[in-house]
């Protein structure tokens, strides 16, 4: 039997990109990502998507047992990046004359960052 291997989801989307959530409980919120899972397609975006999670005490690692609050992964397809002006677009990219790629804002044409 042979082992299916999972497609990994195409994103523009990156690890410290400001995005805003468009869909879900948290629908409005802005936060910075954390973390991109491009096999799974979910990322983690700081202070969105809060879960509780019920934690036992271990001495030996001196964690103290309760109740903790951390973030959980959103869809990809559920947030949009911000630009610097707080206007959410979509990113496309730029090919210069020297053959450097970019990002770029969809709506306004401004440049995001440099590959």
């Amino acid at each position: 039997m042979r082992a299916v291997q999972q497609q990994r989801v195409k994103t523009k989307i990156r690890k410290n990109d400001t995005v805003l959530v468009i869909a879900g409980k948290d629908k409005g919120k802005q936060g910075r990502v954390l973390q991109v899972d491009r096999t799974r397609g979910r990322i983690l975006v700081e202070d969105v998507q809060k879960v509780k999670e019920h934690v036992r005490p271990n001495p030996q690692r001196q964690i103290k047992g309760g109740i903790a609050e951390r973030e959980s992964m959103l869809h990809i397809s559920n947030v949009m990046l911000v630009t610097a002006d707080g206007k959410r677009t979509r990113i496309g990219t730029h090919i210069d004359a020297d053959g450097n790629r970019s990002r770029v804002a969809v709506r306004e044409g401004a440049l995001l960052e440099n590959k």
